[in-house]
């Protein structure tokens, strides 16, 4: 394990649950970080079902900065240090769990949930944005996910479907050196927040985060790209138990409970594609 330490931002305050239970918790699990919105619905079913599981400690973190986390055997975040091993680690990165293989920290892992890209709009549309292409458009701010967002490769993926590298440099280079394009570190707070505030006109989220925003009340809608250009096909879930687990068998409760069709159901509801079996 490394002793450097990674440093969790303290804008990420809010992606630290039940922090009071870091030393004695039942579970500890890393679930990357847009699954925020499911957490509390997905625990409170898992809890039901598994009462002796009182105390879990999660995180909601990109999950770049987990695995970060969890190869340095820990992360700082402002004055305090999380000295954590998780049990449960997800990602949305089939290398994230190859390098937790690689390093003998977990045995397998597998798929369970997959998500869809969508651009974020004010509600009405007022400049109808209608597809992918439209972002090159002068006048079109974006709300661009940044370089340190796992959601970005995908972005990238679908820019170069829509009009290959020139369609990438356009987005990415030119309109940013515009001012047109504003990259985020946490898309998926500071993009509605934009859209509302009339300082950015669209952004490429996930549509889970869409369908959580407007369920906030939040004056915003949403434009489907098309399942030729929404990564569904490439943006898989993984999950891992970490072979040093502090609640291996509780961790193992919580695999089968995700695999359930229950918590399957619960995802459902906030715009996850389930994954089929």
């Amino acid at each position: 394990m490394s002793s450097e330490l990674p440093e969790i931002p303290i804008n990420y305050r809010e992606d630290l649950h039940n922090l009071e239970y870091l030393n004695d918790a039942d579970l500890i699990l890393f679930m990357a970080g847009n699954q925020f919105m499911v957490m509390e619905e997905l625990l409170s079913a898992f809890q039901k079902r598994y009462p002796e599981i009182k105390k879990i400690f999660y995180e909601t973190l990109p999950p770049g900065l987990e695995l970060r986390q969890i190869l340095a055997g820990g992360a700082r975040f402002g004055n305090m240090e999380i000295r954590v091993t998780p049990d449960i680690y997800t990602a949305v990165s089939n290398e994230a769990m190859q390098e937790l293989l690689k390093r003998g920290l977990i045995k397998e892992y597998f798929v369970y949930l997959h998500n869809r890209i969508v651009l974020m709009v004010r509600k009405g549309n007022p400049l109808g944005i209608k597809d992918v292409k439209d972002l090159a458009r002068d006048e079109v701010r974006i709300s661009q996910p940044g370089p340190l967002e796992d959601i970005t490769r995908y972005i990238i993926e679908m820019y170069k479907k829509a009009g290959g590298e020139e369609f990438v440099h356009r987005i990415m280079e030119e309109k940013r050196a515009e001012g047109t394009t504003i990259f985020t570190l946490v898309h998926h707070r500071e993009t509605p927040l934009r859209i509302v505030k009339d300082t950015a006109d669209v952004g490429p989220v996930w549509a889970t985060e869409v369908i959580y925003a407007k369920n906030q009340g939040l004056p915003v809608d949403m434009v489907e790209v098309g399942e030729e250009f929404d990564q569904r096909d490439k943006v898989n879930y993984y999950i891992t138990i970490l072979n040093n687990a502090p609640h291996p068998e509780n961790a193992k409760k919580f695999l089968e409970f995700i695999k359930s069709s229950e918590a399957q159901e619960i995802y459902a509801k906030y715009g996850f594609v389930p994954h089929k079996r």
